[in-house]
C-alpha cells in the first residue's frame, strides 16, 4: 500500500501528538471521524505505525547522560554477530544499537547517571559482550535537538 497525501498528513499529526482524540485529528486532516479512525486502523494494521509510547524526560528519570558507544568485534561471522546482537539487546542501559559500515561494527546509545555509573554499566556489561576487540565512548555534552518523527 502507498501511503496517500492524507494518510502522510495523518503520520505526521499522529507522529507529535499520539495522544490526540480521534475528533481532533480528524478535524485537523479534514475528514470525518469515522473515515479518520478507518485511515488509522489500516495504517496501523498495515505496519506502519508500530505502536504509540509516552517519551520520558530522562533528567527526571536520573538518567541524564547519554553515551554514544563504538564497538568492533573480533570477527564478523554470523555468529559472533548473533551472540553479540543477543547479548547487547538484554542490556537494561541501551537504548539502541545500530550494526554500521564505518570504522566500528556496531554504535550503541547508553544512558547513564553519570560517568561513575557509565563506568558501572562498562565494567558490569559492555565489557562482558562477546566478540568485543575494541570499544570507544563518547559523551554527549548537550542535546542540540532530538525527535523521533520521521520525514513525510
Amino acid at each position: 500500500m502507498s501511503l496517500d497525501p492524507t494518510d502522510r498528513r495523518l503520520l505526521h499529526v499522529l507522529q507529535r501528538r499520539g495522544r490526540i482524540s480521534n475528533a481532533d485529528l480528524a478535524e485537523e486532516v479534514n475528514l470525518s471521524a469515522s473515515a479518520c479512525h478507518r485511515r488509522v486502523q489500516r495504517l496501523e494494521s498495515d505496519g506502519y505505525i508500530k505502536g504509540y509510547v509516552a517519551l520520558l524526560d530522562p533528567r527526571k528519570m536520573g538518567v541524564p547522560a547519554t553515551i554514544f558507544v563504538e564497538i568492533t568485534l573480533t570477527t564478523q561471522a554470523d555468529e559472533v554477530l548473533d551472540a553479540f546482537e543477543k547479548a547487547v539487546a538484554r542490556v537494561p542501559d541501551v537504548l539502541e544499537c545500530h550494526l554500521t559500515a564505518g570504522t566500528a561494527d556496531y554504535i550503541l546509545k547508553v544512558v547513564a547517571e553519570d560517568t561513575e555509573d557509565f563506568a558501572r554499566i562498562h565494567r558490569q556489561y559492555l565489557t562482558r559482550l562477546p566478540g568485543v576487540a575494541k570499544m570507544q565512548s563518547s559523551f554527549a555534552l548537550r542535546t542540540v535537538f532530538k525527535t523521533t518523527a520521521l520525514p513525510l
